[in-house]
């Protein structure tokens, strides 16, 4: 059997930018078959060799490293273009035919890729099934979904109902680029490959769990999209909490997509619901000064671009650790990380009078500088019994590793039917009903104070007051790219 990739919304920024340089560079590394076929779709009207020439130019600049010209030459005979508006039932219908006209018998695969609007998720969904395009009978039939999947619970439960009528759960891919990410992978084998972390991985030995996504820049000209979205919706209800499920989830019987996603998902059922004060004492928001300024933001927007939540998983193994979920725009610098902070020694018997060291910590850098470290106490040369914080840093590109782009990862699973690193609708839904109701305490009457803080810090002051009120602080180190 050979597959079919049919991208809706071909002309745009995703599609030339990540999806046709990940599937430009699986086919250079013989990850693909040559038999694959990539169609686009969209109403630009293109002719095939049209479209294969603007791609040759977006992938050589988007993949310069792999961009190989006789290669190329070879991929884009695989490329090929079907002018269709999604709202065009006719449109579909001529889609159906001409699938039917480039592909093998007796059967092909086909992977439909929803990189549109999130509006018209739902249309798209209809009229392939109309069309006749969501039956698997011949071949197996999957869609991928962009983020964001819905704005809320109930827009979420909403487009999850009105997929379902068309495509099994089975059939649906909801993707979140940051799980294609190899460091986020590597926590799989790092927690269950290894014996030396699973015993200290709990209450016991871990004081708290920090995960901070920072980016460097400002919105820019997102505002149409940013302003009504804000950083809970935009970052936190997929990014962080994501990242939170993989660390706190129990280990899976074994490393199957089921499995797997029912181990997050318990992780979401446990997180702790917040109720009466915890919106305000759990809590900070933040909004970087010249927001305001920003081309189409209105001028008493109270969109927050800094968000820090403390949650809670109510299990055996996490029982009152807190994790600590921090994501803004307009900080020190782009980075992500995750900070597992352990517990300080029992008994302190170097070090100066009064004075603590500083306590053990694992760092995973998930980006830009994907790797490792290890933070401990040794001795320091030459000085009596004082000690210092020593590091051991295992760096992925250091290593003899590469880091290709999240999309091939994502894109491979999702042709060979693995869905382990994709959401399913009641983890959808369950992330929706944790940071719902925080984005409703924060636009009531009662909601909490909204700080500003400059671009190009680590965010509002009052985030390391309120972290220093509980003995802790925000590990705001950039990390050292190379």
């Amino acid at each position: 059997m050979t597959d079919t990739i049919v991208i809706f919304g071909a002309s745009g920024d995703l599609t030339s930018r990540k999806l046709i340089p990940a599937l430009y560079s699986m086919f250079a590394k013989k990850r693909l078959a040559k038999t694959t076929r990539i169609v686009g779709v969209s109403r630009s009207k293109f002719e095939h060799q049209q479209w294969r020439d603007s791609l040759r130019e977006t992938t050589a600049k988007f993949s310069p490293k792999l961009f190989d010209a006789e290669t190329w030459d070879q991929f884009s005979q695989h490329v090929f273009y079907q002018p269709g508006d999604i709202k065009s039932a006719e449109d579909f219908t001529a889609l159906a035919g001409f699938l039917s006209e480039i592909e093998d018998t007796p059967a092909d695969g086909r992977l439909y890729y929803l990189s549109t609007m999130p509006q018209l998720y739902e249309e798209a969904i209809r009229q392939l099934g109309a069309a006749g395009l969501a039956d698997d009978s011949d071949g197996y039939r999957r869609v991928i979904i962009e983020k964001p999947f819905g704005t809320d619970l109930k827009s979420a439960r909403k487009l999850n109902e009105s997929i379902h009528q068309v495509f099994r759960e089975d059939q649906i891919y909801r993707i979140d680029h940051y799980l294609g990410k190899e460091t986020v992978q590597n926590i799989f084998a790092m927690r269950f490959g290894n014996t030396i972390f699973e015993p200290l991985w709990n209450r016991n030995y871990v004081d708290h769990v920090q995960i901070t996504v920072a980016e460097e820049v400002v919105i820019g000209r997102r505002a149409g999209y940013y302003d009504t979205s804000g950083i809970l919706r935009d970052m936190f209800q997929n990014h962080l909490l994501q990242l939170m499920m993989i660390t706190a989830m129990e280990p899976p019987a074994k490393y199957d997509s089921t499995m797997n996603r029912d181990e997050k998902v318990k992780v979401l059922h446990s997180i702790r619901p917040m109720t009466g004060g915890d919106f305000a004492n759990h809590t900070v928001r933040g909004q970087y000064d010249g927001y305001l300024d920003e081309e189409g933001v209105p001028a008493n927007s109270q969109t927050e671009t800094f968000a820090a939540l403390k949650l809670y998983c109510d299990t055996w193994r996490w029982k009152n650790v807190p994790f600590y979920l921090r994501s803004g725009k307009g900080l020190s610098c782009r980075t992500t990380q995750i900070v597992i902070q352990f517990r300080q020694v029992p008994h302190m018997l170097f070090g100066e009078v009064g004075k603590s060291p500083d306590r053990n910590r694992l760092v995973i850098q998930v980006q830009p500088a994907e790797g490792i470290q290890i933070h401990f106490q040794t001795k320091v040369p030459d000085a009596g019994m004082k000690t210092r914080t020593s590091t051991l840093d295992f760096n992925f590109c250091r290593n003899g590793g590469s880091m290709p782009d999240a999309y091939q990862r994502l894109l491979m699973d999702a042709i060979s039917g693995d869905a382990s690193l994709f959401a399913r609708s009641d983890e959808v839904e369950l992330a929706w009903g944790i940071i719902d109701p925080i984005i409703e305490a924060w636009r009531s009457p009662a909601a909490p104070p909204l700080f500003r803080y400059p671009a190009g810090f680590w965010g509002p002051t009052e985030s390391t007051d309120w972290m220093a009120r509980q003995k802790r602080e925000w590990f705001d180190v950039c990390p050292v790219i190379g």
